[in-house]
């Protein structure tokens, strides 16, 4: 081997090591997922190239992804993708990045739906994973999504398109529900529920996620406290709402959910065993 390449396993290990040092979560991960992305690989494909030699027109590149990636630049921007419950979705700074909690909930709302032409609404869509999502798993479902940002609606257009579902799943911009008629079997919302003065103290791979889609007021709760008044009167009989909450916000939403004569609330832990979702009927 000529003394100015690497070997794959030897640039696995040393750009591992590097973020080690620089505080990169689940480094040699990290590792596998950029140095794939760099060679227009799966991941899974390293594992049969370890002794394959790397030369400078394929480490220039990844340099950069690298250098990036330490200074705290979500893995997921630098891929330029994520995987959400089974499909493949643009991901960017123009939205927040999806959690696995999130597909924890499309999950539990796709457990709860026995109507196939149940009309569905998500409010803050940014990328539009949980309206694309139950869109694509519930063949016959009417889909709207609404969202305050251009750039998210933009965002989530975009996966609409690349995953076949433009048009099945209707975007609109607004002010959560401000600018929308009709009524929905489903309200569902992954809203902002941080508090303002929070916002600074998390990870740096958060900070590169659109502080509007972050911050959720001066307590974390103000939009969902919005929503669950402006709901109302967007229900069909018996219509489900669906909330992924902060992780000490269960209680005080619970109350202002039986304020506006929501009934059947329950609340549901994440895997992690924190009180991640609500789930409220109305009328």
């Amino acid at each position: 081997m000529s003394g100015n390449s690497k070997t794959v396993l030897e640039v696995l290990q040393s750009t591992a090591a590097y973020f080690a040092k620089n505080g990169v979560e689940s480094p040699r991960l990290n590792a596998e997922h950029l140095v794939a992305h760099a060679l227009g690989k799966k991941r899974i494909e390293l594992y049969l190239e370890f002794d394959r030699p790397l030369f400078e027109a394929q480490l220039a590149p990844l340099r950069e992804l690298v250098r990036q990636r330490a200074q705290g630049r979500p893995l997921q921007h630098l891929l330029g993708t994520v995987e959400f419950h089974g499909r493949v979705f643009k991901c960017d700074s123009r939205a927040l990045i999806p959690r696995p909690e999130t597909e924890q909930m499309c999950e539990e709302i796709l457990s709860t739906i026995h109507n196939p032409q149940s009309t569905i609404l998500d409010v803050g869509t940014g990328s539009g994973v949980i309206a694309l999502t139950l869109s694509a798993e519930i063949e016959n479902a009417e889909v709207a999504a609404v969202d305050v940002s251009h750039d998210a609606l933009a965002l989530a257009s975009e996966n609409a398109e690349s995953l076949g579902l433009t048009a099945r799943v209707k975007f609109y911009k607004s002010d959560l529900l401000e600018n929308l008629a009709g009524a929905f079997d489903v309200i569902v919302a992954n809203l902002p529920y941080i508090a303002a003065a929070e916002i600074p103290k998390l990870s740096r791979e958060v900070q590169f996620d659109p502080k509007l889609a972050l911050d959720g007021g001066t307590c974390g709760t103000e939009m969902i406290s919005r929503l669950i008044v402006e709901a109302c009167g967007h229900f069909c009989p018996g219509g489900l709402l669906a909330l992924e909450i902060g992780h000490d916000q269960s209680e005080v939403l619970a109350e202002e959910l039986r304020r506006e004569n929501y009934q059947d609330i329950v609340c549901k832990n994440d895997y992690q065993g924190v009180p991640r979702f609500l789930f409220a009927k109305y009328g």
